[in-house]
């Protein structure tokens, strides 16, 4: 068990728990979402915020949860929306018979405002969330949420809407016992809420109790997970927290296309990219920061490579277990803007061998091969291709043809970028389906004239110093 990924632990868990981890086996929320075909920027769909749902009842420790989770996700931006947030503003009626209100009905809640708001987060566009007052029983004010890598939601009820369950990448009940969910309510009504005991107790056999037997527990079968203890079982939210990571590091293309490759993103790369495509970056700071850049992409491609088995001797006199390097490897750039990855790769692989290819433009979409320089045994070794843009990947399909043509096995190639296009990974994946693909960041896609947006302009003029400026 030792040797499997923490996915391949939780999707082998069907039907079974598995340290307090209980996983359907159709994993509803985690299926690959389908992205269309695309070849112009305006068709392509923007990446959207990776949502969870925790459901449970009253109680039951589902803040705790999301609170444990925002916390372990720390690279990430991470909002959290309270399902209590939608409850409907009583009417003067209903205040003067407040303790007859059902507030854990499903008609208690204003469902379309909650669907209005996940509908412009998901277009990108900031919210007003409200603010439920629980003594006034009004939403009185709001809060600005902006959009974000993740969004949590969390209600009681928050299965029970079938178009809020759509909204939602992975789905989370958190089970816990009855007694123990009443002990919090009386303690969480009385202190925070100031209420009076016996209305409580009168409230919860009259209203709780009923509503979370026909309405919170039946949305038990929707989860994708199910966590016993709620906030105490720390296995079981160490274990989500990883799979979320892993998905959140997976743009909707490499659910696609299993030979591409995006580094995982944090803010240190962010900021580097928002350094490079900053238009007013001066040409020291645009060179410094795409070499950083450019040596993760180039340390993540090594990591594909081939390895062997190797044990070795410690100064401590102790045997340590690890791998030998690939021997047999090259670099080829594309002349000239993958010039600017060959110091990375040579600080990376001493002393080795990198070819060249230059590649004409003609228009759009015709590309003329003028001229290759290669390792004469270049079809024996594994290729790292650089080009640090893939655009249309017209130009990056002529190049692994020639590498192929050459005697190079399609398995064998890396195509190392920075920034690439849906349209060019969409080409490149579909013709070469066995090679790898590693890029830092997907980009939005091509506009009329083809180039990739937002992307960062003509990478060579910048990195090389002769563009306009």
């Amino acid at each position: 068990m030792g040797s499997k990924s923490v996915v391949d632990m939780i999707e082998a868990a069907s039907g079974v728990h598995f340290s307090g981890l209980h996983v359907n086996g159709h994993m509803n929320g985690l299926e690959p979402r389908a992205v269309k075909d695309t070849t112009s920027a305006s068709e392509y769909i923007q990446r959207q915020p990776f949502v969870i749902g925790v459901a449970g009842g009253a109680a039951s420790g589902k803040t705790t949860v999301c609170d444990m989770i925002i916390q372990q996700l720390h690279d990430q931006r991470v909002v959290l929306i309270n399902l209590d947030s939608f409850y409907h503003n009583l009417t003067e009626e209903e205040l003067a018979r407040v303790h007859e209100y059902n507030f854990d009905h499903p008609d208690a809640f204003d469902t379309e405002h909650l669907l209005s708001c996940m509908e412009k987060l998901r277009q990108g566009q900031s919210v007003d969330i409200p603010k439920y007052d629980f003594k006034t029983y009004r939403s009185s004010v709001f809060r600005r949420v902006n959009p974000t890598d993740v969004i949590i939601l969390e209600g009681i009820l928050l299965f029970h809407d079938p178009r809020v369950r759509k909204l939602m990448n992975m789905k989370i009940f958190v089970c816990t016992d009855a007694d123990v969910r009443l002990a919090r309510r009386i303690k969480r009504d009385t202190v925070e809420n100031g209420r009076d005991i016996g209305t409580v107790l009168d409230q919860y056999s009259k209203f709780v109790k009923p509503a979370f037997d026909d309405f919170i527990l039946p949305t038990k079968k929707y989860a994708d997970i199910i966590i016993p203890r709620g906030g105490d079982n720390h296995v079981a939210i160490d274990l989500i927290v990883q799979h979320i990571c892993t998905k959140l590091g997976q743009h909707d293309l490499c659910k696609i296309y299993p030979n591409l490759y995006v580094i995982h993103s944090t803010f240190q790369i962010r900021g580097m990219h928002t350094l490079i495509r900053d238009s007013q970056t001066t040409k020291h700071d645009f060179v410094f920061y795409s070499d950083r850049l450019i040596r993760l992409v180039v340390e993540h491609g090594l990591g594909h490579l081939p390895f062997t088995e190797k044990q070795v001797i410690t100064p401590t006199g102790c045997v340590y277990s690890g791998v030998d390097f690939c021997k047999r490897l090259c670099g080829v750039s594309v002349i000239r803007s993958g010039e600017s990855m060959e110091n990375a790769l040579r600080a990376c692989c001493k002393g080795i061998k990198i070819g060249k290819i230059l590649i004409h433009r003609e228009g759009d979409n015709g590309q003329q091969l003028v001229y290759e320089k290669l390792p004469n045994d270049i079809s024996e070794r594994h290729v790292l291709l650089l080009d640090p843009i893939l655009g249309t990947g017209n130009s990056a399909v002529e190049a692994i043809n020639l590498l192929i043509s050459k005697g190079v096995p399609e398995g064998n190639i890396i195509f190392l970028n920075l920034i690439s296009a849906p349209q060019g990974v969409h080409v490149v994946c579909k013709k070469f389906p066995r090679i790898k693909i590693v890029t830092s960041e997907i980009d939005n896609g091509l506009n009329e004239e083809f180039r990739v947006i937002p992307g960062m302009g003509e990478f060579g003029d910048r990195y090389f110093g002769t563009d306009d400026d």
